[in-house]
């Protein structure tokens, strides 16, 4: 079980370092669940050394495709290994609206912070208008096999899948639609991989996961922890989503 925190271009410097101390307070012994706290790129180095020496494990929230060049105001896998990034997220809707960021572009972003040690965490969705459309399976299975083409390493691999309709929206994917497209995705990585190793992989789901509504959508078969918003700006309310994933590792059968 994995929860992470994508605090997105939020906190300044000081809010940043009490955030996460917070964080650590509230959560406590996190016991079978992993922690990772996601901040800007500016507050790596501030929130590390909050994290340092706990269970909690530091992400970052994009990166380049290249290790290093004439990319100005860019950030590369090697520079974030170096300041104790374990995890990074690729491919959010927010980067592939924003900034068109294409299946390809995220290929190659897997495989850079794969060779320097990094655990990217895969984002993966379909809008609105896919959904009601049908098109979800398609949009999805589409993103999943060119984003992992010709990807052996799996085993720091991570899926998160969050539907862009339930993205900062306070609207939330069913606990059956997301355990449903969970087992979609696994399918394909079954496809890519076989044996076991595709069942190994940790498929998140992220889209206004709350306290309200953590437990729900993490005690589904296929859902192994959540990619968090809005909610991992505020100690207690991630807190308690942790706790929701403590929960449901007790509870798993």
């Amino acid at each position: 079980m994995l929860i992470a925190g994508n605090w997105k271009m939020n906190t300044d410097a000081a809010t940043a370092s009490e955030l996460a101390r917070d964080v650590l307070a509230a959560i406590g012994d996190a016991g079978d669940v992993q922690v990772a706290l996601c901040p800007p790129f500016v507050h790596l180095g501030t929130v590390g050394s909050v994290v340092q020496g706990t269970p909690l494990r530091l992400g970052a929230q994009n990166m380049h495709s290249e290790e290093k060049g004439a990319f100005t105001g860019e950030i590369s896998a090697p520079m974030l290994a170096s300041v104790g990034c374990h995890y990074v997220i690729l491919g959010h809707s927010e980067r592939r609206q924003q900034y068109g960021e294409t299946n390809a572009l995220v290929n190659a972003k897997v495989r850079q912070a794969l060779a320097h040690g990094l655990s990217p965490i895969v984002c993966v969705g379909e809008s609105l208008s896919d959904r009601k459309a049908g098109r979800q399976n398609k949009v999805v299975g589409s993103q999943v096999l060119e984003a992992l083409a010709g990807v052996r390493d799996v085993a720091r691999l991570v899926i998160a899948y969050e539907p862009v309709w339930a993205i900062g929206t306070g609207r939330t994917a069913t606990p059956q639609e997301a355990d449903k497209m969970h087992a979609w995705i696994r399918s394909l990585l079954s496809r890519m991989w076989q044996g076991t190793v595709a069942k190994r992989v940790p498929l998140l789901y992220g889209g206004s996961m709350k306290p309200s509504n953590a437990l729900d959508l993490l005690r589904q078969w296929d859902v192994d922890g959540g990619l968090i918003g809005g909610a991992s700006l505020m100690a207690d309310s991630f807190a308690a989503i942790v706790r929701a994933g403590q929960k449901a590792v007790a509870t798993a059968f």
